[in-house]
């Protein structure tokens, strides 16, 4: 029983725009590199996940994932988020048997163990299981068994969206709180936090 865990990608350049006040363009990208390759690396080492797909319009992105021997798809066109997790999960979805997981790459406190916890909470189908960030605006994680159960609505407040599309369709849904899941690195607020934490130093 495999999962199959989708990894969407901005241009490290252009990721983290909004810590442009704290941290200089070069800084920024080394930073996006760095949480890519915890990312890619936390989930080659969790036996539950049998295939990785990193999503990226950033050839230098999907170069990294490469290494890590992910499979890569290339975002064309206007970026658009949740088309292109479409078009991968239509991928992912004719070999994940267990489950089809969306997991951002800005998880810097992400480990083999919440992952695990996190793929207790998966059911027989239809089932959803959703992990918001750490203000229950976001998702930071979902998954879906099967693959493409519900539409992607990622954005501002996606995470009471996507609970209300899962119920919508009559799934079991799950929310699982764990607080290195919560934690993405999106504002100065985010990164004071992450400096914070005996778990990960910069």
């Amino acid at each position: 029983m495999t999962i199959w865990t989708i990894v969407p990608v901005k241009p490290l350049r252009l990721g983290k725009s909004r810590l442009s006040g704290v941290l200089g363009d070069d800084e920024r990208a080394v930073l996006n590199r760095i949480f890519l390759e915890q990312t890619l690396e936390t989930l080659r080492n969790t036996p539950a996940v049998g295939q990785t797909l990193v999503v990226s319009r950033d050839p230098a992105a999907l170069a990294v994932a490469r290494e890590y021997g992910a499979r890569t798809v290339l975002e064309d066109g206007n970026p658009d988020l949740n088309q292109a997790l479409d078009r991968a999960t239509l991928l992912a979805r004719s070999y994940a048997t267990r489950g089809v997981l969306v997991l951002p790459a800005d998880l810097p406190l992400l480990t083999r163990a919440d992952l695990n916890q996190f793929f207790e909470h998966v059911c027989s189908p239809p089932c959803v299981v959703i992990a918001p960030d750490r203000r229950e605006d976001g998702t930071n994680a979902m998954l879906m068994t099967p693959g493409g159960l519900i539409p992607y609505s990622f954005g501002p407040g996606s995470f009471n969206r996507h609970c209300n599309l899962a119920r919508q369709r009559g799934a079991r849904l799950d929310v699982v709180h764990n607080a290195n899941i919560a934690l993405d690195l999106d504002t100065p607020e985010d990164l004071e936090l992450l400096k914070q934490s005996e778990k990960y130093k910069i």
